[in-house]
């Protein structure tokens, strides 16, 4: 399980250090797609694996699935850690998320987020009030 928030640089290269707490689960390959609100998700390779088996289940006949389908599939990108655990993120995932220097990574559970600092920052600004002032269930059973 991917948790925490981990503040990461990104170098010349487009290259980041995968926080020490992802390694075990993203040592064995990864992929990196586009993520709504403007940020880079990262899946282990068997987990994009399990959700792309769930998404080719998803009815073709719909535009609204084909569309997502299409966005989401043609931004992922697979890649291996190299010996020093530094991922390059792609160029076109860069832009994307607008990716400069000074990044922030967040583990989603099943998932990382790769976030521009600044983008995050605005992001935990403007959602943390609700998050600590909600009275209504969000997850079913849960929360």
């Amino acid at each position: 399980m991917l948790l925490g928030t981990h503040a990461p640089k990104l170098d010349e290269k487009g290259r980041v250090i995968l926080p020490a707490k992802f390694r075990d689960e993203l040592s064995g390959g990864l992929v990196m797609t586009r993520g709504q609100e403007r940020c880079v998700v990262v899946f282990s390779a068997e987990t994009f694996e399990q959700l792309h088996e769930r998404i080719r289940t998803a009815p073709m006949t719909s535009k609204r699935t084909r569309d997502y389908m299409r966005l989401f599939l043609s931004g992922a990108s697979a890649e291996t850690p190299d010996k020093q655990n530094r991922v390059t993120i792609p160029q076109n995932l860069r832009e994307y998320a607008g990716l400069e220097r000074d990044l922030t990574v967040i583990g989603s559970g099943d998932r990382a987020e790769i976030w521009s600092t600044p983008a995050w920052e605005a992001y935990y600004a403007e959602v943390e009030e609700g998050f600590a002032d909600n009275d209504e269930e969000v997850i079913p059973g849960i929360f």
